[in-house]
């Protein structure tokens, strides 16, 4: 990094790789700090976080100072910028003063990306995302009914921003990413179009900036700064995962499935430590072993386990870092010291998840680290003959408990998730599974990305609504995927189910089209599972979702390939189109469509009552439709879209042509 003086030494520049990253003049000062005065509150995930800064003072001048530069309000030193080649550290100089506001430099025009899994926007320009990994809450759109009556039940709406994965991380159109390397509550502000703000509640920061000449080597040094996933296995790409929740006779179930045609690759069963009915819906008893409720629920568990597997059918079930109070594992962590404590008085923190209360796993102990890799992931799902799980959760660590290592809670939060995968990769390799066992997470931060290998999108609404609907899986793995996450997928079919709010035939047979085409295809009864359909609840809904699943299977070579790649380039498998085509500036925002690798677009319907939609179809060559063979001249087309033909086209010259044209035949069996 250098600095360049202009305006006769007024002011300064920074710059990387002949960037112009941040400016500092009196008519346009780059720090600004304060002390904070925080409000914060939670409920069941949900945080309503506001602060009262006071104490102000904007830098207006600067003078060099040591290795870098002292920035001034009136002559007064205010803040301290020092940089490397890629970094920059600010620091407040005025005491208690640990807020900070660093004003980087945009152009005009200039396209903004990344903030994490963001589910709303993937271009972030004209608005605030905060960072800070909570629920993401239910209808996330402050004008509807729904938003609104989850709001007054418990601060749970959500609003645009909200996010299990945030991540302090912004990508721009010139082709530089800048990362804030802190978990502290942060937010990123696009809403000035001359500056890219970030405003971090600590008095200390430091910033790390990457450049590339296009964005998919920028994506590249994303994955390598925060570690690459490994390939995924043959058996997680080559069939669905079929979610069912009824206990043993969930194995009977399958059997429909697979008598329809399906392509099955596994069975996941997230209720195989038993269940917990509340008024929220069907729960799971948070007791991660197999004791008096499982075996009650899954007799002979290990036997049924090792006949599937005989199959070539995995199991996989479900796994979360909280223990409820009134299970098994509760005492055995509680007098191991493996969980979280209140402040002063040395009993177990509760944490309310809705009509049960459970503990926190303490994870800033390696010695839990190590207990529940080892006594639960290890001992009771991986050595009982699991292939893999849901790791939910981990966005619920409160800010006002005690940690064994002293942590501030306000720091630690964002942490919790990273934690928790890597306690979950801590299990796989301890049994020699890291690569072959299977993972998903739903919450993330900065570094998760190393240790949780397939990331799914969160508690989608069972609708096609634009903020919490079936479209912003879409947006939530194109996002994932510029800050370093190869593979993300979604509970075929939409997860929350309130308020009157049911599954549709339409939706469910629009998720299967969907699913087909994501690296992991794996279906969800919801969380009410009896007031909803499933897709063995008619034939048609099971002949559908065998179909794509056949489709999912059909790719497999293809995405075999792409993630191969993906293990060694960081690319991600579901790609924003301008990360194939970065000079055509009207691909920046799009969002409902998407490169599957670079030879698939990928264009679902994700529109209710739709039977055509516009697709985007780039570059300077032909894309042949799969379904009909017929080939379509680059530009913007109205295509026909009934449900069973979602918009697919592929480029005629690609080496898995072939594969791609035989698609139909998948699809028919």
């Amino acid at each position: 990094m250098q600095l360049r003086e202009c305006h006769n030494s007024k002011g300064f520049e920074l710059v990387v790789a002949d960037q112009v990253v941040l400016r500092h003049a009196p008519d346009c000062p780059a720090v600004a700090t304060a002390r904070g005065c925080p409000d914060i509150d939670m409920v069941r995930g949900n945080f309503r976080i506001e602060d009262a800064p006071f104490d102000r003072v904007v830098a207006d001048g600067w003078r060099h100072g040591g290795a870098g530069a002292e920035l001034l309000e009136q002559g007064r030193p205010v803040a301290l910028l020092e940089w490397d080649e890629r970094s920059l550290r600010v620091r407040a100089l005025t005491a208690g003063h640990d807020r900070l506001w660093v004003r980087f430099h945009a152009e005009p025009g200039e396209a903004v990306w990344g903030g994490g899994e963001q589910m709303s926007y993937l271009a972030l320009n004209g608005r605030r995302f905060p960072m800070w990994t909570s629920e993401p809450g239910v209808g996330r759109d402050k004008s509807t009914d729904l938003t609104r009556a989850m709001d007054e039940a418990g601060m749970a709406g959500g609003d645009y921003w909200t996010s299990n994965y945030p991540q302090p991380t912004f990508v721009t159109s010139r082709w530089l990413a800048v990362h804030l390397d802190a978990s502290c509550y942060s937010a990123l502000d696009f809403t000035d179009p001359t500056r890219h703000e970030v405003e971090v509640w600590t008095g200390d920061a430091r910033f790390e900036f990457f450049a590339a000449d296009g964005p998919q080597p920028l994506v590249s040094q994303m994955a390598d700064r925060f570690g690459r996933q490994a390939a995924l296995p043959d058996w997680a790409i080559t069939g669905a995962i079929i979610g069912l929740k009824s206990g043993a006779s969930s194995f009977d179930r399958l059997e429909r499935f697979i008598e329809a045609g399906a392509a099955v690759s596994g069975l996941w069963c997230e209720d195989w430590a038993g269940i917990r009915e509340t008024s929220f819906g069907r729960r799971l008893f948070w007791d991660w072993h197999i004791g008096k409720r499982s075996e009650a629920r899954f007799p002979d568990l290990r036997r049924r386990l090792a006949k599937l597997d005989e199959r070539g059918i995995r199991f996989l079930g479900y796994s979360n870092p909280y223990l409820a109070n009134d299970g098994e594992l509760f005492v055995e962590a509680r007098e191991g010291g493996h969980l979280c404590l209140q402040r002063g008085s040395g009993k177990v923190y509760l944490v309310d998840f809705g009509e049960f209360d459970c503990g926190v796993v303490d994870f800033t102990r390696d010695e839990t680290r190590e207990w529940f890799a080892e006594r639960v992931l290890g001992r009771e799902l991986l050595d009982a003959g699991m292939a893999g799980w849901m790791a939910d959760f981990g966005e619920y660590l409160p800010v006002d408990l005690a940690l064994a290592d002293g942590s501030d809670p306000m720091v630690m939060h964002n942490r919790w998730p990273v934690l928790w995968a890597e306690v979950n990769a801590r299990a796989l390799e301890s049994r020699g599974k890291t690569g072959d066992a299977v993972f998903f997470m739903r919450a993330g931060f900065s570094g998760v990305q190393e240790h949780c290998p397939l990331l799914w999108a969160g508690d989608q609404c069972v609708d096609f609504t634009r903020h919490d609907g079936i479209g912003t899986v879409i947006t939530a793995a194109l996002s994932a995927g510029l800050v370093g996450n190869a593979y993300s997928h979604s509970d075929c079919g939409g997860y929350t189910s309130l308020l009157g709010h049911v599954r549709s035939e339409e939706l469910m047979m629009r998720w299967c089209e969907l699913a087909a085409f994501t690296p992991v295809m794996r279906s969800h009864e919801g969380n009410r599972p009896d007031d909803n359909l499933q897709y063995d609840s008619t034939p048609e809904l099971l002949a559908c979702f065998a179909k794509w699943s056949r489709v999912h299977a059909a790719l497999a070579p293809y995405i075999r390939a792409l993630s191969d790649e993906a293990a060694t380039s960081g690319l991600p498998l579901q790609r924003p189109l301008f990360l194939e085509f970065p000079d055509d500036s009207e691909l920046f925002a799009v969002q409902d469509q998407y490169f599957y690798g670079p030879d698939l677009i990928v264009a679902p319907v994700i529109e209710e009552g739709a039977a055509a939609r516009e697709v985007i179809l780039p570059g300077d060559a032909h894309w042949r439709h799969v379904w009909t063979g017929a080939d379509f001249a680059p530009g913007t087309h109205a295509i026909a879209a009934q449900i069973g033909q979602p918009p697919v086209f592929y480029r005629p010259g690609s080496l898995y042509a072939e594969l791609f044209a035989a698609l139909p035949e998948a699809l028919g069996g």
